[in-house]
């Protein structure tokens, strides 16, 4: 078992109930899963960006990703309905555990002029989503063999019916939020 994992069940379990009167156990929030997606605007005219991307999501995430495909024809842009335009992965279980406990004991820590996450990208339902800016700032890239640093989007997704449940599960749990 994941040390993030035993440190639910340990600290975080009995402290929620605590905060907010739970009274039992399955009422207290958890994480359900994370989501890691690369947009891949580029992919259109670049066939290559798309392999660069998943090489470096399955290094980040230990999974393979999945293509996500345009839903819609847009002329603008010179997009066709079905053209793969970025890359998906779903973590849940240890895999889970394990990617918020390196996200945010590890990479958050190495963004150059760290402040914290903001508290203000909730969805409303007690969901995160975080975007961070480049994906070389996970270890496991391999910074000589990126062709073109590329934003990635993490959203944690939780049980809590809240925003306010959710930010408590995941300042718990040591997601580092930034005093507003």
């Amino acid at each position: 078992m994941s040390r993030l994992k035993e440190r639910y069940k340990q600290e975080v379990i009995p402290s929620l109930m605590k905060l907010c009167g739970y009274q039992n156990i399955m009422q207290v929030p958890r994480l359900d899963k994370i989501v890691l997606n690369i947009g891949l605007g580029e992919a259109i005219q670049n066939a290559k960006a798309l392999e660069a991307a998943e090489r470096d999501l399955t290094a980040i995430s230990g999974q393979h990703p999945v293509t996500t495909r345009a839903k819609k024809s847009i002329a603008a842009f010179r997009l066709r309905a079905g053209m793969p335009i970025g890359l998906k992965v779903t973590l849940r279980g240890e895999r889970m555990y394990d990617f918020f406990d390196k996200l945010v004991n590890a990479v958050l820590s190495r963004m150059r002029e760290f402040q914290g996450v903001s508290s203000n990208s909730f969805a409303g339902r007690g969901n995160y989503t975080l975007g961070l800016k480049e994906q070389i700032i996970f270890p496991e890239v391999d910074y000589d063999k990126i062709d073109k640093v590329r934003g990635l989007e993490v959203s944690i997704i939780t049980t809590a019916k809240t925003d306010e449940e959710g930010k408590n599960l995941l300042e718990l749990l040591g997601m580092p939020f930034a005093k507003d």
